[in-house]
């Protein structure tokens, strides 16, 4: 058992310590700042268009049909909070009007536009040629780019993605969505880049994303293995980043996956842990699926919480939130529009509250977690509402302990570290509890 007193004993986080990084963080890294350069030229000379999106339901394979750029607000929030930036731009646009319980992704966006709109790299982002919204399921996205279109004035497409109310895909729904692709966002993307939509091309991405599917999800399912060779919620951050963003079905995606599985596989070998930022991690006492988002500003000292304890996070419906591949789904170059429709509608925002919670008991099962582990974003409604309901239904399932700790995105006003501490420690006593008690009984 933890004492408070052992708790003080255990060392802070040193911010002057280098992080410890795989080779394939280090390429991602690359491959995101090359992103920002491609928009901070596009500002500078305005010859390339640029298209402004979401990740869940983002429609990356066909954007690079019309050779534009892509950029992704909640991304450029959330690696400007790892920078410790995002306090000051939230606080602008409370300024500006926006009210506290605002979801704070948007308030990071907005405040950094009203700052110059320098992005994360450092460089002026351009200017929006299209805002494209995929809806799929969080209502926040349409107000967050009503505001953007006021701001920048320029044209606005969106693609209504049908709620999975029943928990199931239906012809109608598809049919419905590829309509939309069809006759709304296609001619829009022909209109802002002056490109003729090509359909070999879309399936030459689509078949790149495939490849890259695959390989991801051997990492995620890595982690059913004792020891876990990867962290899926702090280190799925990074696993998930390129597939989730302007990467997907391009080779260079599938080359990180390549690179990434590379790394997985050899600690596998060795029977080793994932990477922290502290190196690899030691004894792995705690197996933990997490519902809901992640805290960026104080990520590191977040992720400390979980290796100082031995805890290692199987599975998370978060690095679901932009697809999910585990059940099979691949994007699919003989049906390409239909796919990219399917993809849509299956991302974790778009399900129903008894299909995430079928999602996660599959996880504690199949993973063999010790529990569920929710992180309740205060400001994120999509993620929060029936969180504690869940949490019930999954312990009265499984057998298995639930908890629940609080966080935010990107304010960091609302991280409170000795809270979020106190509550892991008395978790892992519970976890501690329920294995004696299950012994005895065995």
């Amino acid at each position: 058992m933890t004492t408070e007193k052992q708790a003080e004993k255990k060392a802070p986080v040193d911010l002057s310590k280098d992080v410890q990084k795989d080779q394939s963080q280090l390429l991602q890294k690359e491959m995101i700042r090359g992103n920002y350069d491609r928009l901070a030229k596009a500002d500078e000379d305005h010859e390339e268009k640029v298209v402004y999106t979401f990740v869940p339901g983002n429609l990356n394979e066909l954007v690079m049909c019309f050779d534009v750029v892509g950029n992704y607000p909640e991304i450029n929030a959330l690696q400007s909070a790892m920078q410790k930036k995002t306090g000051a731009y939230v606080m602008e646009a409370e300024r500006g009007g926006q009210d506290e319980d605002v979801c704070t992704y948007v308030k990071a966006d907005l405040g950094m536009m009203r700052k110059g709109n320098i992005g994360p790299a450092g460089k002026k982002l351009a200017d929006p040629d299209l805002l494209l919204l995929s809806y799929t399921g969080c209502f926040t996205f349409m107000k967050w780019f009503e505001l953007l279109r006021h701001e920048y004035n320029c044209e606005t497409t969106m693609l209504h993605v049908p709620y999975q109310g029943d928990g199931e895909i239906t012809q109608n729904m598809r049919d419905h969505v590829v309509k939309q692709l069809k006759e709304d966002v296609i001619p829009a993307l022909e209109r802002v880049s002056g490109v003729k939509f090509d359909i070999d091309r879309l399936r030459e991405h689509l078949r790149e994303s495939a490849k890259a599917e695959d390989k991801l999800v051997k990492v995620l399912e890595s982690a059913k293995l004792k020891p876990s060779p990867i962290d899926s919620y702090f280190g799925g951050l990074y696993y998930v980043g390129p597939t989730f963003s302007a990467f997907r079905g391009t080779p260079e995606c599938t080359a990180y996956y390549d690179k990434l599985w590379e790394e997985v596989n050899e600690r596998i070998q060795k029977g080793q842990g994932p990477v922290t930022p502290e190196g690899l991690m030691g004894e792995e006492k705690y197996r933990l699926v997490v519902e809901g988002p992640l805290n960026y500003t104080h990520m590191r000292e977040f992720w400390k919480m979980f290796y100082d304890e031995g805890a290692v996070v199987v599975a998370s419906s978060y690095t679901k939130v932009g697809g999910n591949y585990e059940t099979g789904f691949r994007h699919d170059p003989d049906r390409p529009l239909e796919s990219l429709a399917d993809y849509c509608l299956g991302c974790y925002t778009n399900l129903n509250l008894p299909s995430r919670t079928k999602m996660l008991e599959n996880y504690i099962n199949n993973y063999e977690a010790d529990g569920l582990l929710i992180n309740s974003i205060k400001s994120c409604n999509s993620f929060s509402a029936g969180q504690l309901m869940m949490m019930n239904e999954i312990e009265k399932r499984t057998g298995k302990p639930g908890a629940f700790i609080e966080t935010d995105l990107v304010d960091p006003r609302y991280f409170s570290a000795a809270n979020v501490k106190n509550r892991l420690e008395s978790y892992f006593q519970m976890v501690d509890q329920k294995r004696r008690s299950s012994r005895k009984i065995a």
